[in-house]
């Protein structure tokens, strides 16, 4: 059942995520997924945190012949808390908490259950790790569905700065999760998604298609920078706010055929959009 549980675990891993959030992002609800990608890195930063702050072991920490090589490279870091259940609840109850619909919300609770299972079927978390992971992402996907972050005026430069700012001065050593959290809230907190969903479906297949191989150019060609520059907090957290910033407002500027632009109206309290007309 090792093959099995693996499969269903790496749809827990970052490139899932990247897919997921784009898709989102670009085919049903821009302004959904920007303040989703902010709880999405906070939520990150939050994981991280724990993790290394509680430095709590996992279970094959002292009898490392209970799992296999393969399955120790799913597991980076401390045990606590879970980082696949907390980032799939956060991104899955996350949209099914924008969306409101029964259909998304059993679909979610399907993956998040199945995914959390395979972390305990693996022998790489303990029970209270997925539990805690479970809560602290339930607590970001309602922040996510209530929630409208600022796409225009000061804070939406003066956030980014502060964040990538902290990255800069994160002393050697520091595990790179937190350049990575820091890149990830820099971008989504910046990013400006002024543009509306493709209402066809060849439209949908088109930017869904083009869209991920912008956006996996970008990423991995930002990931084959040398291994000792690449790493440094500033260098990876700019990696990740640039990588965000041209999936949300790169990938649209590319394909604006099916990606049309719309003007930003920012009531107090909420986002709403309008269509720009042609001119």
């Amino acid at each position: 059942m090792e093959s099995f549980w693996l499969a269903v675990t790496n749809l827990g891993r970052d490139e899932v995520f990247i897919v997921v959030l784009a898709l989102y992002t670009w085919l049903w609800n821009p302004a959904g997924g920007k303040n989703l990608g902010v709880v999405f890195a906070g939520s990150y930063l939050v994981n991280s945190a724990l993790k290394y702050g509680l430095d709590l072991p996992r279970p094959f920490t002292n009898d490392p012949g209970l799992v296999s090589d393969t399955v120790r490279a799913t597991a980076g870091g401390p045990g606590l808390p879970s980082g696949h259940a907390q980032m799939s609840a956060t991104l899955w109850a996350g949209i099914a908490t924008q969306m409101r619909r029964p259909s998304i919300w059993i679909a979610a609770a399907i993956l998040i259950a199945i995914i959390s299972v395979s972390r305990l079927a693996l022998h790489v978390h303990f029970p209270s790790d997925v539990i805690v992971g479970l809560l602290l992402g339930g607590v970001a996907a309602a922040v996510a569905g209530r929630v409208a972050f600022p796409s225009a005026g000061t804070w939406r430069w003066a956030v980014p700065v502060v964040a990538l700012l902290i990255a800069a001065f994160l002393p050697t050593g520091t595990p790179r999760e937190y350049g990575t959290g820091l890149g990830l809230f820099a971008g989504f907190w910046y990013a400006r998604p002024n543009f509306a969903p493709p209402r066809d479906p060849a439209g949908r297949v088109t930017v869904g298609v083009l869209g991920l191989l912008i956006v996996f150019m970008v990423f991995f060609g930002l990931g084959a920078l040398p291994g000792a520059v690449k790493d440094i907090g500033l260098v990876r957290a700019l990696r990740y706010a640039v990588l965000v910033v041209v999936a949300v407002e790169g990938v649209p500027a590319v394909l604006r055929r099916w990606l049309p632009r719309v003007a930003v109206r920012e009531p107090v309290g909420r986002t709403q959009v309008r269509t720009v007309p042609p001119r």
